[in-house]
């Protein structure tokens, strides 16, 4: 299999990585990400404007790209960038959409295309541990419309999205069945409609996230995204793009990582001599590089099962999930080790991508998790 990137995406990857460069350095992310709101509208809209927001969905809805590749290749140099603009639920709210999505619903992916408008994908809840199917938030049919009533956590961007897309249970089965899977159906939830609470918080890898309580919030019929009680399907396809994007984000901020340390390693100096020289420390490097490209391998198997059948595909991504929680804390370990105290010091963009490489392990599921959810799927 030729795993070299296509011309297309060559130049995307690119464009994407010359304009974070020159346009998203550090001080700016720096401010962006401690602002009130937690990222930046303007550089969102520029992000768009470079057709970066298309390339994550197929022709048929808008974009140019949609493939698992496209997805790695945007997320990798996002991961470079450390941006924190909200393209992670933009993915995922727009896979759902475009998997299940009535025909007005899945119109409103130009809105997201073009970055006029902002979504956030409202699924966790507390003590779910990471279980896609531990649903507790109910929607229950009243007249002609859906009530939903529940709470959520960390919901990314959920302060200043115009749409969330929830997660509430339908039907419960049996009694004690409260985390099947069937039974699940998702709702697009405007963050302004009454009954809506929202409480944000700044996040310690940047940016924001919230809490969104649901109190006998009132939609119409033409909320539900898809059939009722058969979500979860549509939540495993959107989350499985997610777990690509965020395996490919961690590979983009673990060749930055190295890059510092090894520049590190080749300045600083000990008795006289670059600290890069012992050979100790250049065993503990070469461990690290051999540790990345494992990863990297993970995030092409990854991608390329994206379209596989469903046991194919969720391995592949468990698998890459895995590999770059452990993997991440480990280059994340080692490059501040390596830089001595000063690798834990706020000033130093190293620290900034240690904690985001550490944080992007808990999102959609550890590497705890996903090791037996690999075990799992292996006995299936």
């Amino acid at each position: 299999m030729d795993f070299q990137h296509t011309e297309d995406r060559r130049m995307l990857a690119d464009s994407l990585n010359r304009f974070i460069a020159e346009q998203y350095a550090f001080d700016t992310r720096d401010t962006i990400a401690r602002s009130a709101e937690g990222f930046s509208i303007d550089m969102w809209r520029r992000f768009a404007g470079l057709g970066v927001i298309g390339a994550l969905f197929d022709e048929a809805h808008g974009g140019f790209g949609g493939q698992g590749f496209d997805v790695a290749v945007v997320f990798e140099s996002l991961g470079r960038g450390l941006v924190v603009e909200p393209f992670l639920d933009t993915l995922v709210v727009g896979r759902a959409l475009t998997h299940a999505g009535r025909v007005a619903q899945q119109e409103q992916i130009a809105s997201l295309i073009d970055g006029s408008r902002i979504v956030a994908f409202a699924h966790d809840e507390p003590g779910s541990h990471y279980e896609a199917s531990r649903v507790t938030t109910r929607a229950a049919k009243h007249g002609g419309q859906w009530v939903l009533h529940g709470a959520k956590g960390v919901v990314q961007h959920g302060e200043h999205a115009d749409l969330l897309l929830v997660s509430a249970r339908t039907s419960f089965g049996m009694p004690g069945a409260g985390f099947d899977e069937a039974g699940i159906s998702l709702f697009l939830v405007p963050r302004d409609a009454q009954g809506v609470s929202v409480r944000g918080y700044r996040k310690i890898d940047g940016g924001r996230a919230a809490e969104v309580a649901l109190t006998e919030v009132m939609l119409g019929a033409d909320a539900l995204v898809g059939v009722e009680g058969s979500g979860f399907a549509t939540l495993e396809h959107a989350t499985g793009y997610g777990l690509l994007a965020l395996a490919a984000e961690a590979v983009g901020a673990m060749d930055v990582t190295r890059d510092y340390t090894l520049d590190y390693l080749r300045t600083r100096k000990q008795f006289g001599v670059q600290i890069g020289s012992f050979q100790a420390l250049q065993h503990r490097m070469a461990d690290l590089l051999l540790d990345i490209e494992q990863a990297r391998s993970a995030v092409i198997n990854a991608a390329a099962a994206i379209d596989a059948p469903r046991r194919e595909r969720e391995r592949a991504l468990s698998a890459a999930k895995y590999s770059i929680g452990r993997i991440g804390a480990r280059v994340a370990e080692e490059a501040i080790q390596l830089h001595g105290g000063i690798g834990m010091t706020w000033e130093l963009p190293l620290a900034h991508y240690a904690k985001r490489l550490v944080m992007i392990d808990h999102q959609l599921g550890d590497e705890d998790h996903h090791l037996a959810r690999f075990i799992a799927l292996g006995r299936d």
